[in-house]
């Protein structure tokens, strides 16, 4: 393989493992499909690759060159939100196409940031939740005393989120417990008198844990033709909208 400036003597082995890299990155960080693939490809043309073939699924990332290298595949276990690191991504691929940084360049900054930890503090997420719960409960025409008991229920659901997800690796369970306790503080919350309307503090209270970046890339996969991931991504926020509505059910029905 002739050296071009960017691939410097770099492997095909190597080229395919940066492109599996920044693939693995986004999507794991809550990039599109569509993104993922155009990204991985794009890069691969820049490193003289022009042919390569990507197929991204939420948990499979499959990427293949037009030559006779095996395609490799990636599986990803676990997906969250920062969109940061997505933006840090587009920019190395940005500029790796543009020819600013070679391969060995754009494979460090993608390794610094694959192991940066963008998150905020659990502590902080709580906080922001809480606030998030009572601002929607005002917007949903609640009183500011139906936004005090919002701004702890929210916080509270939320904090059980994070706790129960530890405990049972399984999504839908941990959404479920988080729904029935946001249900039942409402319920004290407003019979010793702290709120007054039920249904609009619950409903303020249940916003942090809604899957609007889920429903989102969701509905823009499809509209981008992906229809295993669009429809992948609908089916994980319906379980999710599904678990909440029923954690909240069950405790109005027993009340």
């Amino acid at each position: 393989m002739e050296s071009t400036g960017i691939i410097s003597n770099s492997s095909t082995h190597e080229i395919i493992d940066l492109c599996l890299l920044a693939g693995k990155i986004m999507l794991q960080s809550g990039a599109e499909t569509y993104r993922v693939e155009d990204t991985m490809i794009r890069i691969a043309d820049a490193l003289g690759f022009p042919n390569a073939h990507s197929y991204v699924t939420p948990t499979v990332i499959v990427f293949a060159t037009s030559r006779t290298e095996p395609a490799k595949l990636f599986r990803i276990a676990e997906r969250t939100t920062d969109l940061q690191k997505v933006s840090e991504v587009n920019d190395i691929s940005r500029r790796l196409c543009e020819r600013q940084i070679t391969a060995e360049e754009a494979r460090a900054r993608l390794g610094e940031v694959d192991n940066a930890a963008h998150a905020y503090p659990i502590w902080m997420q709580i906080v922001a939740a809480a606030l998030t719960g009572a601002s929607f409960t005002v917007m949903f025409k609640g009183s500011l005393w139906d936004a005090l008991p919002a701004l702890f229920v929210s916080g509270l659901g939320y904090a059980a989120v994070i706790y129960l997800h530890r405990l049972v690796q399984v999504k839908f369970f941990a959404e479920f417990g988080a729904a029935f306790l946001i249900g039942l503080s409402t319920f004290f919350s407003v019979k010793y008198g702290v709120g007054r309307e039920m249904d609009k503090i619950i409903i303020g209270s249940v916003m942090p844990l809604v899957p609007g970046l889920l429903i989102t890339n969701a509905v823009r996969d499809l509209m981008a033709g992906h229809l295993v991931s669009g429809l992948s991504k609908g089916a994980d926020a319906f379980l999710t909208a599904f678990a909440i509505g029923t954690g909240i059910g069950l405790v109005l029905s027993m009340l």
